[in-house]
């Protein structure tokens, strides 16, 4: 086992977390600073130069994005040599299960832990959420020197682990809301069952499906300028974006670029104050040019030389694609750059509840009850609530996650402690293992 890394990369600390849960040996170059290393990588890699990489007997796995899908569907645990064999049979039965380990699944899983609810949390296709990609968390109370992201995901894994919540690596498939207890299936085929499930599974970020995109993504385009930021170094480069995260993605890229062109399809940012003025300042500076009612429509590159340029169109008034499809004029440009990032938002993972009957917005976001008082966090089926990002369209904060999380473990409590029947009292349904 080999896994190229570089300094300040959370996808490379996902990788490890991984493997070390796995019980898995293995040997870590770091590549920053290290031109011969990255160097080797690179030619390993296929010319990708992106972290992590990741080698099993010398054979290329890829990056977290690939680690990770290949050991949602078991096919890692082969090739680690560590696959047991599967059966139809039920994992285990938890009072409560928790899709997620971000901010609001983690703040769950402590007050869920401390209400002896013994929860168990799935870390999802990204162990610790959004907020382990954001290099410093400056507005999360209680730190007022800021603090990195992935160091406070950790540190509240800790804590939800010392009350004795259980953390387990698995990306959950499907919930099966037909029967009770609920049936929680993982991408890989197993099992569990729960009294309560709370989905707290977040928001995956979202690209701009256009010509080059993904043809080039992890060859100088990518969506996490912490992870990727410092292998284009003296190069121009592109931000796509208009919101928190496309502003202090710009603002974090100027420690490495010759120019960062912040390009966004209106004529203000949708960022709060603080990252406005930050991003003034670099204008001010010269180390940031936005770029105006711009949008991106192709990039041009190769896997074995990165990207070379952008294509983009702009109209004075914005929203310049939607205006060329309606038969406007629009100005064509082109930027000779080196990287690409793109902060345009998320997605709502909820796929997983697709077959229940959890209402979900147009966009996928899970609604629930809101209003005052209990049950908030409540959704259209009884015994599962939503909490974080997978709910909250708007605010999107560390810190609105955090209290919606609580709720949700609140409310999840009193549920349990209702009439909830547990596991083989529902008439119909098969009694469940006891824990080992």
């Amino acid at each position: 086992m080999e896994i190229y890394t570089k300094t300040d990369c959370p996808y490379c600390e996902k990788a490890k977390d991984l493997f070390d849960a796995k019980g898995v040996d293995y040997v870590t170059y770091n590549v920053t600073g290290d031109e011969e290393r990255f160097e080797e990588m690179k030619e390993r890699a296929n010319g990708r130069e992106t972290a992590p990489e990741v080698f099993i007997d010398d054979e290329l796995i890829g990056g977290w994005d690939d680690t990770s899908a290949l050991d949602a569907t078991g096919e890692l645990d082969e090739k680690l040599g560590i696959a047991t064999e599967r059966d139809d049979e039920i994992v285990e039965h938890r009072d409560l299960i928790v899709t997620g380990t971000g901010i609001a699944a983690l703040t769950a899983g402590i007050y869920a832990a401390r209400s002896d609810d013994d929860p168990l949390l799935f870390e999802g296709d990204e162990p610790g959420g959004q907020l382990t990609l954001t290099s410093e968390v400056e507005n999360y109370p209680g730190f007022p020197e800021g603090i990195n992201g992935t160091t406070l995901v950790n540190d509240m894994k800790e804590q939800a682990t010392r009350f004795g919540a259980e953390i387990e690596h698995g990306i959950v498939a499907s919930v099966d809301d037909s029967e009770r207890p609920f049936r929680v299936t993982l991408e890989n085929g197993d099992v569990y069952t729960a009294d309560a499930v709370i989905a707290a599974s977040g928001a995956s970020a979202r690209t701009l499906g256009i010509p080059g995109e993904d043809e080039l993504m992890g060859y100088g385009v990518s969506t996490c300028a912490t992870c990727d930021g410092a292998f284009f170094r003296g190069e121009d480069m592109v931000v796509v974006g208009g919101g928190d995260a496309a502003a202090e993605e710009a603002v974090f890229l100027t420690k490495f670029a010759e120019t960062v062109y912040l390009v966004h399809r209106r004529d203000e940012l949708r960022a709060e104050d603080y990252w406005e003025d930050r991003v003034q300042e670099h204008v001010d500076e010269g180390d940031i040019e936005v770029r105006w009612n711009t949008e991106a429509t192709e990039i041009h590159g190769s896997p074995e030389d990165g990207v070379e340029s952008v294509d983009l169109v702009h109209h004075p008034e914005g929203h310049p694609r939607e205006r060329r499809a309606a038969g406007e004029d629009v100005e064509d440009l082109a930027l000779d750059v080196g990287a690409f990032f793109v902060a345009i938002g998320h997605t709502p993972n909820t796929d997983y509840l697709a077959d229940t009957g959890v209402e979900l917005d147009e966009e996928g976001y899970i609604q629930t009850a809101g209003g005052h008082g209990g049950g908030q966090t409540a959704t259209a089926v009884e015994g599962v609530f939503g909490a974080g990002d997978v709910v909250d369209y708007h605010y999107q904060q560390a810190v609105t996650a955090a209290g919606m999380g609580c709720k949700a473990a609140l409310d999840a409590d009193e549920y349990l402690e209702s009439e909830v029947p547990s596991a083989g009292e529902v008439e119909g349904s098969a009694e469940a293992p006891a824990d080992d």
